[in-house]
């Protein structure tokens, strides 16, 4: 399985992931011409992208959306994301445990099931792609990862993983009080710390590859992410580039 970050952060999200037969892209959260632009220069034709799967309809998710129309492309998500996009007649439901199966009795067939997550929007949700040459989890943004979640993603290959924030960072920079509430409630935004704690339960060890992305600009910084995660792995005895590999976007 293939999986590309193509973008990451606040400013927009877009993730592709191939097993080589079939493309889907989670989230298009830059301006339509910018998802055309990177996707070319990354080498992947527009018009070979099987279908789009948003996680929930906040700009940095979505914002590209028509890209989708220019390409005709059919949209995946969540009735309440859908709704709120104003895409109820023309996108796909999917709902939290109900795999969408594509070419199944193919050798390059690919399954995707939605799980819950839990953020400030209308039934964001998550994504397990299954193929026959391994599993890929999308979490994007959520402020707490429950058992439920962990369960979906269980036995991953490859984890694009939310890795938000730094606590002190956050409580000692300079977002309002209200802001800082709102990234740290349990439907806000993941810490450094509680992802680490998230991929101590899920990394077994067989060479899982870890992406961390959405990482905020203000409250964080990629030493920090990485040393927290591999931190928590090594108290399991699990050592980077040994047990996994580890890459922050």
């Amino acid at each position: 399985m293939q999986v590309r970050v193509h973008a990451t952060g606040s400013t927009g999200n877009c993730v592709s992931i191939s097993n080589g037969h079939i493309t889907i892209l989670v989230d298009v959260g830059l301006p339509k011409t910018k998802i055309e632009k990177i996707l070319l220069e990354d080498g992947i034709d527009p018009t070979k992208i099987h279908s789009i799967w948003i996680t929930h309809e906040h700009e940095d998710h979505c914002k590209g959306v028509a890209f989708a129309d220019k390409y005709k492309i059919p949209v995946y998500a969540s009735e309440g994301t859908l709704k709120a996009l104003n895409r109820l007649d023309t996108g796909r439901i999917v709902k939290d445990g109900k795999s969408q199966c594509f070419d199944a009795f193919s050798p390059k067939h690919l399954f995707v099931t939605p799980f819950n997550v839990s953020h400030d929007a209308f039934e964001p949700l998550g994504f397990a792609i299954q193929g026959a040459d391994g599993k890929v989890s999308v979490m994007m943004d959520t402020g707490i990862v429950t058992p439920d979640m962990l369960r979906a993603m269980a036995n991953s290959t490859v984890y694009v993983f939310e890795c938000n924030h730094d606590e002190d960072m956050l409580m000692n920079g300079e977002y309002n009080e209200a802001l800082k509430r709102r990234i740290l409630a349990t439907t806000g935004h993941l810490s450094n710390d509680a992802a680490a704690v998230a991929l101590s339960r899920l990394i077994k060890g067989t060479g899982e590859r870890i992406m961390l992305t959405h990482m905020s600009s203000s409250n964080n910084m990629p030493g920090l992410a990485a040393a927290a995660v591999k931190r928590a792995l090594k108290k399991n005895g699990l050592k980077a580039n040994v047990h996994y590999t580890l890459e922050v976007f």
